[in-house]
């Protein structure tokens, strides 16, 4: 019989599970996760927060965790300048911060380049690349966040995905987490799975946090950028920034879809945040808030009755508590310097 509690503990705060019933099939104390990061900066709370704390979940389930540190894909996808040294300094921080917000049982952190040296990998790279085609690799070009052009202009590109397919398989992975962004790979991993007669890897994708600037009323989705430091919260920001930053964030009243600040809340701070969220008001609008779920609050932020400024000066607050283990790394010595070479800084 499936453990249902453990397969919800697993899936809580997530968008996607393909399929669930594939993944209340397994053993979950014997099965196998990962999940990739490319590293190419320093962290914001998404990779930093969000998803440690996520993993320490499925951690717990007695599931294996592995982080892939994925280096070569960052080269392919021209990460910190295709400058490997600085690539390889972004994943040593990456792995560090992860560390530092708890995740650090039943957990490993591999870098691609060590699996790479295996010819046994490049020898399962050529099987999975014969069970694919061109026009298929094009559609999953978005999980890299390049076109179709990038890839006619320098060819690599068309390798990332075949790579991200072969990690799965190379590793017999049973499971595989990722943002929304990462489902065409997966996809593609499920398809191609077929075709080899091989388990399909269970996927299991997580929320894209929006970008603070906001998306506009008719625009595609943004999402938070390292590409775009105002537009995301970063393991490194002061208090001060942070509170900088949400005070000019896209925060429209009474509306939830759409609003980059009430989705950190969503999926952030009331996840993972352990105690009550309290939004602090003057008694002459009613005095402190305590709210215990996202929908008791999305049900207040709707009808008026929490004003963006309030919400906004909350979410800054809880932020800065949260991300303080990671930031806590930023801050010595040693790991600021690297930090502030990968930034650019020196």
């Amino acid at each position: 019989m499936p453990d249902m509690d453990n397969i919800d503990l697993i899936t809580r705060n997530m968008e996607e599970i393909v399929t669930r019933e594939e993944l209340s099939s397994l053993d979950i104390s014997h099965s196998r996760s990962y999940i990739g990061f490319e590293p190419s900066g320093v962290p914001h709370i998404g990779t930093a927060v969000l998803w440690p704390m996520k993993l320490i979940e499925a951690a717990s389930t007695g599931m294996s965790v592995t982080v892939l540190l994925a280096d070569w894909h960052a080269l392919i996808n021209d990460k910190l300048g295709g400058d490997m040294e600085m690539i390889r300094r972004s994943g040593q921080m990456l792995e560090q911060s992860m560390k530092a917000m708890g995740l650090v049982n039943n957990v490993k952190f591999v870098w691609a380049a060590d699996i790479v040296d295996d010819s046994d990998y490049w020898m399962q790279f050529i099987h999975v690349a014969k069970h694919s085609n061109l026009a298929r690799l094009k559609r999953a070009l978005p999980i890299m966040g390049r076109t179709e052009d990038d890839a006619d202009q320098d060819f690599s590109k068309y390798l990332y995905p075949l790579m991200q397919v072969n990690d799965i398989f190379y590793n017999d992975f049973d499971v595989a987490f990722g943002g929304m962004d990462q489902r065409h790979a997966h996809m593609l991993a499920r398809d191609i799975a077929e075709k080899m007669h091989r388990k399909k890897v269970v996927s299991i994708h997580g929320p894209l946090l929006g970008s603070l600037a906001g998306n506009g009323r008719m625009g595609p989705f943004a999402k938070m950028s390292k590409s775009s430091p105002d537009s995301a919260i970063f393991v490194s920001d002061t208090l001060e920034a942070i509170v900088s930053k949400l005070k000019h964030a896209y925060c429209p009243a009474g509306e939830i879809n759409g609003n980059p600040v009430t989705d950190i809340l969503r999926h952030i701070i009331f996840p993972y945040y352990k105690g009550k969220v309290i939004i602090e008001r003057a008694e002459k609008f009613g005095g402190d808030l305590s709210l215990g779920s996202f929908e008791e609050f999305s049900a207040l932020y709707t009808q008026g009755k929490i004003h963006p400024v309030d919400l906004k000066s909350a979410v800054a607050r809880y932020v800065d508590i949260m991300i303080s283990p990671a930031r806590a790394v930023y801050n010595a010595d040693a790991i600021r310097e690297m930090f502030d070479a990968v930034n650019g800084k020196k």
